[in-house]
């Protein structure tokens, strides 16, 4: 059995290295051993939500796992054999559960039968997909692919409470099809969604006011939701564009201090700088959609921008599959990734 090597302080060193060795470990068969996990963040080492996707990981290939204890470092993952099934997993934090999804999500489109993962923990944080993202930009994309995955919100979690719950059926198939995104098209709908839980309705409505007033979006298509659900008090201004090939979610979230209209703002932002780069992925989808593309071993798309984050999971990617990611800059600032084997 192949082994391999990762040092967690590669590039912007944080826990995507690590679910992104996971996933690809499960897939190839290929054991890992990672050191120096999460080594330039400010608390280093193995939180909840990581371990919730290590142990997620193991109960789905029965591996053997060392290492995985809270603020560890060091890990040590030899998978088994993957086996589909019915599964329950709960972060027990705000951490993300979209993350862990996304952890498991891998050897399961190739799996030898369906699947349904129940997942609990944060559905609405910052510096990780919320459910929203998850369900109707980045999932779509996955489905055109040959699987069929579907997710639904029982209730969201925000940080720092936590406590939402959502499910996900996946339908595996035989083999990935290869998708060629390269071009926008032409744009559908934008519209979007401001959620409050356990705050005043005046916040929603000042929200709504900027992302009129800033984007020229009709009222009615800014819808308000009071979600009554949630275990703790949030707001997240959820914003969608989508376009005949794709849809692109953009999320800010409210926090203690942080005035209504600076939320609607950074929202706001978000969906200008994308509608004015022309391309069709957005930076946050495109980091998304490394793993399938090398899982096709073909395909291109055409990203907004590059992050370091997704400069880093290509060469962890690149670790496990005998592969290259070509990267074609173009005058616009946009780039085209495509693969080379």
């Amino acid at each position: 059995m192949k082994y391999v090597e990762l040092d967690g302080a590669l590039g912007e060193g944080g826990g995507q290295i690590l679910r992104t060795a996971l996933s690809l470990s499960m897939v190839t068969g290929k054991s890992l051993h990672i050191v120096n996990i999460r080594a330039k963040r400010p608390k280093p080492g193995l939180l909840r939500q990581h371990l919730t996707a290590i142990h997620a990981s193991q109960r789905i290939c029965n591996a053997q796992v060392a290492g995985d204890t809270p603020a560890s470092t060091e890990l040590e993952f030899k998978p088994g054999k993957i086996t589909p099934g019915s599964y329950s997993f709960a972060v027990g934090t705000a951490g993300s559960g979209t993350l862990v999804l996304q952890t498991i999500l891998p050897p399961l489109l190739l799996a030898a039968s369906e699947s349904d993962i129940a997942l609990e923990g944060g559905t609405h944080n910052a510096f990780a997909p919320p459910f929203d993202f998850l369900a109707e930009s980045f999932l779509p994309v996955i489905n055109g692919m040959g699987p069929c995955v579907t997710a639904t919100l029982d209730r969201p979690g925000f940080y720092p409470a936590g406590g939402g719950r959502f499910n996900a059926h996946i339908t595996p198939c035989s083999a990935l099809k290869p998708f060629d995104i390269v071009d926008r098209g032409e744009t559908v709908e934008r519209s979007a969604v401001i959620m409050t839980s356990g705050l005043p309705l005046s916040i929603a409505e000042r929200e709504r006011a900027v992302l009129h007033k800033r984007l020229d979006w009709p009222m009615e298509s800014l819808a308000i939701r009071d979600v009554r659900s949630s275990i703790g008090p949030g707001n997240a201004v959820v914003a969608k564009v989508r376009s005949v090939g794709v849809t692109a979610i953009f999320t800010s979230f409210g926090e203690k201090g942080r005035g209504a209209e600076a939320v609607a703002e950074s929202a706001c932002n978000q969906v200008r700088r994308y509608l004015s780069a022309g391309a069709p992925i957005d930076e946050h989808l495109a980091d998304q959609l490394l793993i399938p593309l090398a899982l096709c071993g073909a395909g291109r798309f055409r990203a907004q921008s590059l992050t370091q984050h997704a400069m880093t999971n290509m060469d962890v990617i690149a670790r496990f599959l005998e592969l290259k990611f070509q990267i074609q800059r173009h005058a616009d600032q946009t780039h085209t990734v495509a693969i080379s084997t």
